[in-house]
């Protein structure tokens, strides 16, 4: 079937690095057309991470960059040219959606603030994403991934007790990107049942802020400053990660009920540790972690990760294996789903990609194409959609206005 959801929605994408582009990547695998802008002088950053295992540097062999960009278009102009953001107020005229994740000064500073660009259109949708947002003392603040992460207080709560704060960079803005795109897509119902459009302002602080209620909430109901705990649960007990047969093998294991527990003694071949008065209930279990943990790690070490979990998940309890990427890219499972999908690109070359993480059964997101080399689609944007000849383009590209 060759419907998409988003099929007649265009978005002008002036997003950069990862939270914004994972925003726009969404809405490109669901059928948006999104129309990557770059400045020719100055890339999207992502592009000149480390090269692939080639060991060849280049500014479009990023795999990374492969990941958040495709299915877009790609359209580079080089802003601080005369007639450059002219053309971008053409090109957004013909769009739905503008998309952003600079920091609040920058867009005003193009003429590209939201009132400007309800005068081209006005029922445009904008959607800027920044650190801490449009308003407040710190939203002129430069910020990435990390610093959202700590400042939130996620990085506080992450890791084990003894030792330092658990790294969760990339959690921070996958975070803002998803929720930007489910904004997005409330504003759109919003404009198509009243024809208005609207500003979002997304800030990436808050974000990950929402997403942690346990010490947000621990401390507003009990004044108590949440500490980490590592992997152990709060109330579930065996509850955690456990070596197992092989070079740095794992499985993680949660037991809810002391029905599970049972089974699983039972599975472990030692069906007397459910009535020792040390694990018999859930309190005691929680209690004596320490000497449950090694009991359970005793038994997964003699066995792999995928034989832990296809045992105990055979009775009902929760066990998954920790996977390396080799092996994630190999799972029976993502690969009965279709979840990971071949691509080319004309020079990072033949690999794969996650797919969209849901299933549709009308209107199903799909990978179309790879991410755009630089300025790839001038030709289409600025002479199919503005109109512009193939000699206006050419003299466009001669004076450094497009690439």
């Amino acid at each position: 079937m060759d419907s998409m959801a988003l099929e007649g929605i265009r978005v002008v994408d002036f997003t950069w690095v990862w939270a914004g582009p994972y925003c726009t990547k969404q809405l490109a695998d669901m059928g948006a057309e999104v129309i990557k802008i770059e400045t020719a002088s100055r890339v999207d950053t992502v592009r000149r991470e480390p090269p692939h295992k080639d060991g060849v540097f280049g500014i479009n062999r990023n795999a990374t960059f492969s990941f958040y960009n495709r299915n877009k278009l790609g359209c580079a102009l080089n802003l601080k040219e005369p007639g450059a953001v002219e053309l971008l107020k053409g090109i957004i005229a013909t769009s739905d959606v503008v998309i952003e994740n600079f920091a609040p000064r920058v867009m005003p500073s193009l003429g590209l603030d939201y009132d400007s660009l309800k005068a081209i259109r006005p029922d445009i949708i904008m959607v800027s994403q920044s650190g801490f947002g449009g308003t407040g003392p710190y939203r002129d603040y430069v910020s990435y991934a990390e610093h959202p992460s700590n400042f939130s207080g996620l990085t506080s709560l992450s890791g084990m007790p003894d030792r330092p704060f658990g790294d969760q960079t990339a959690l921070s803005d996958q975070t803002v990107g998803l929720m930007a795109a489910f904004a997005l897509m409330s504003a759109l119902h919003h404009r198509a049942r009243t024809g208005e459009g609207q500003r979002i302002d997304v800030s990436q602080y808050e974000a990950v802020v929402s997403i942690i209620p346990q010490g947000v909430m621990e401390y507003s109901l009990n004044q108590h400053v949440r500490e980490r705990n590592g992997n152990r649960d709060d109330i579930m007990a065996p509850h955690g990660v456990y070596r197992c047969q092989g070079e740095d093998q794992w499985v993680s294991i949660a037991v809810a009920t002391d029905a599970e527990w049972a089974v699983m003694t039972e599975v472990m071949g030692q069906p007397e540790l459910s009535q020792d008065e040390r694990f018999s209930d859930a309190l005691q279990r929680w209690s004596n972690q320490d000497i449950l943990d090694q009991l359970v790690q005793d038994w997964t070490q003699g066995l792999t990760h995928y034989e832990v979990m296809n045992a105990l998940q055979a009775v009902g309890v929760a066990a998954i294996a920790t996977f390396t990427s080799a092996e994630l890219m190999n799972d029976p499972h993502l690969k009965d789903r279709d979840f990971f999908v071949h691509v080319d690109h004309p020079e990072v070359g033949p690999h794969k990609l996650t797919g969209p993480p849901w299933k549709m059964s009308d209107t199903p997101g799909r990978i179309k194409r790879s991410a755009p080399l630089l300025g790839q689609d001038n030709e289409y944007v600025l002479c199919q959609l503005l109109g512009l000849s193939s000699e206006e383009l050419g003299d466009l590209t001669q004076r450094g206005v497009a690439r």
